[in-house]
């Protein structure tokens, strides 16, 4: 970061202001989750020196896939079908993996209608950062139960919840995900540095951050609302992100009580050590870790899972440096030999 005098506004690397990250005014409901975490994707962005330009947006159908609306406005981004936003993201990233992507959903954009194009997206390893705003209800079509909703949750119009919901954290580790982390709105520095921390990852980052609806599902004692998320979270540890070639410094730690984690680019995660003993890059433990915090009714929350060597779509094709989109006719078209190469394979 560069300070500037008088009148003039704080600059990033990129010479960019935290205004140019911004977007248009919300028309969420006062006291959303969603634009709590809006407003981290823009802090983490202007730290991390990205140029909007350079990011695209994805995002379904609900209140969550409105979000991209309220951040980075001079990015591209498409809105595109309920559940869909998978294969609209494959598709860019495809045709030019030089950008930065991020994906916008909601537990009923993701788990419900989207639930098959999650998990294959998913197990293909595309390079984006995933973020699922949960809150366990349609909250755009006056609050039905969502797949992540509680099971005995009961909501005044709908009556009670008699299904087990789906956990998105644990779905993404069983599909092969690269980074799996959970995090809770009301916690923004954890929101934050965890959606930088997925920005440097190669791969696909997948985040499910509770996001209460204040609307339809914030009532005491259900899982997503806000006074459930402080009283319940408990935290794997203390993240910070390091950007690559900045100098680590820690702290205050001592011995065997912080782990750092490198990334692709240079970065690193230091993971502080709380109350357990935990290591993220083991997917077995963070599987039997799950387990025990649903069955000890907690929101456990951090960076649950990480393989910063696992190949990505992009390894699998061998993609060419330059992004298909910007190529000629005459280089993507297959050559004469080529052609009759593989015709003669058939025979």
């Amino acid at each position: 970061m560069s300070e500037q005098t008088g009148n003039q506004m704080t600059v990033n690397s990129a010479g960019l202001s935290k205004n140019d990250y911004r977007g248009a005014p919300s028309t969420l409901c006062l006291g959303c989750g969603h634009n709590a975490i809006a407003n981290q994707i823009i802090a983490a962005c202007y730290e991390l020196n990205l140029v909007p330009e350079k990011v695209v947006k994805f995002s379904g159908i609900g209140c969550s896939s409105k979000s991209p609306t309220y951040f980075l406005s001079r990015s591209f981004g498409f809105n595109g079908l309920h559940g869909r936003m998978p294969s609209l993201a494959l598709g860019a990233m495809f045709g030019d993996h030089t950008l930065e992507a991020i994906g916008v959903s909601g537990d009923g954009d993701t788990a419900s209608i989207g639930f098959g194009q999650f998990k294959h997206t998913v197990r293909r390893n595309l390079p984006m950062v995933y973020i699922v705003e949960n809150n366990g209800v349609y909250g755009l079509t006056k609050g039905q139960f969502s797949a992540t909703a509680d099971k005995g949750l009961s909501l005044k119009k709908q009556g009670t919840n008699p299904y087990l919901p789906i956990d998105i954290a644990m779905e993404a580790l069983v599909s092969g995900a690269s980074f799996v982390a959970r995090s809770f709105a009301g916690d923004p520095k954890q929101v934050k540095e965890l959606i930088k921390a997925a920005f440097s990852h190669k791969g696909i980052a997948v985040i499910d951050i509770i996001s209460p609806c204040v609307t339809f599902n914030n009532q005491e004692g259900a899982l997503h609302s806000y006074t459930f998320g402080k009283e319940h979270e408990v935290p794997l540890h203390d993240i910070s992100y390091v950007p690559p070639r900045d100098e680590i410094t820690v702290e205050d730690f001592e011995e065997g009580t912080s782990r750092e984690v490198t990334l692709f680019d240079g970065s690193s995660l230091i993971l502080k050590k709380l109350e357990k003993e935990y290591d993220p890059t083991n997917r077995w433990e963070a599987i039997h870790m799950l387990e025990d915090a649903h069955r000890s009714n907690e929101l456990v929350t951090g960076l649950i899972y990480i393989d910063p060597d696992q190949p990505t779509m992009y390894d699998n094709y061998n993609l060419p440096d330059e992004p298909l989109n910007r190529m000629k006719e005459s280089q993507l078209r297959p050559s004469r030999q080529s052609l009759d190469a593989i015709n003669a394979s058939m025979i």
